[in-house]
């Protein structure tokens, strides 16, 4: 049934789909207040506290737009993003590097892939969902033309690693919470958030080049704009001070407009056989007391 809604959906002009999906983005903030507390909390200690309410709205939109990435045709998906800068993405191809796309949970996140599989191969690590019914859709419409998918454990990995050393491309979702033993403490605007180290270790150990990316939502449905820049840590830094430089080029991203970014997501959760920062003992909602 959610297969077939989902689909239907998705025939649905897109500013219809964001309209709707703002009006759902209010109706969930105000019916959850364990939800709306979060949300509050990390837009607050981000500093972009003035931009929650559109942030409701830009999380609703998030939810809708998904029938459009998933369902639509390949053709009428890339017909809505103009993509800038796509030079560095040549530019590294032509020097014979593989490439690291490091998008964090902004904007259309979804849609950076396959805007990327468009152009060339691409691996991405992926997670299936909870939701067993979403398995069939999420991953055909991910595994798309030129778009492969490595599953997020150390099978995965070895793929991701197979591919850079072939000079290939691969995209990683760098604020996702990682497994015990697979992060680092490193702070995220101004808070310890457990953080991967798989992007620090993969361009270490690969020399491929790493481009941030971001699908920017454009106002009414207009579409989106694929942002790409190039992103280079300095050699020789220890992992944590890496880890942390990611960190900072992501808070860079969000800054640019952070209402649309996933401020929802439990980023500071202490995950399972995890030592809390700074030794603090965890509460029960997840976080250091």
């Amino acid at each position: 049934m959610l297969v077939f809604l989902f689909r239907l959906l998705s025939f649905l002009p897109l500013p219809i789909l964001h309209a709707i999906g703002v009006a759902i983005g209010w109706t969930v903030y105000l019916a959850s207040g364990s939800y709306r507390r979060r949300l509050k909390e990390n837009i607050n200690l981000a500093g972009f506290g003035q931009h929650l309410y559109k942030a409701v709205g830009e999380s609703g939109k998030n939810m809708l737009e998904l029938p459009f990435i998933w369902c639509a045709s390949p053709e009428r998906v890339l017909r809505s993003i103009r993509i800038e800068n796509w030079e560095v993405v040549e530019q590294a191809a032509a020097a014979g590097k593989g490439i690291i796309f490091l998008t964090p949970h902004l904007g259309c996140f979804e849609i950076s892939a396959q805007v990327a599989a468009a152009q060339l191969p691409i691996t991405v690590l992926y997670r299936p969902p909870r939701q067993e019914a979403l398995k069939p859709l999420i991953e055909g419409a991910r595994a798309r033309h030129n778009l492969s998918l490595a599953p997020a454990n150390l099978s995965g990995v070895r793929t991701l690693f197979k591919v850079l050393k072939r000079n290939g491309a691969i995209g990683l979702l760098p604020d996702q919470v990682p497994q015990n033993g697979e992060g680092v403490w490193a702070d995220f605007f101004g808070k310890p958030a457990y953080t991967m180290t798989l992007p620090a270790k993969m361009l270490e150990m690969t020399g491929a080049a790493m481009i941030l990316a971001f699908a920017e939502r454009r106002p009414y449905g207009k579409g989106y704009v694929l942002h790409l820049r190039q992103f280079n840590i300095p050699e020789g830094l220890p992992l944590e001070a890496q880890v942390r430089a990611i960190n900072a080029a992501m808070e860079e991203l969000i800054a640019l407009c952070p209402a649309q970014y996933f401020w929802s997501y439990n980023h500071y959760k202490i995950p399972a056989g995890v030592s809390a920062p700074h030794a603090a003992a965890p509460t029960d909602n997840g976080t250091p007391a």
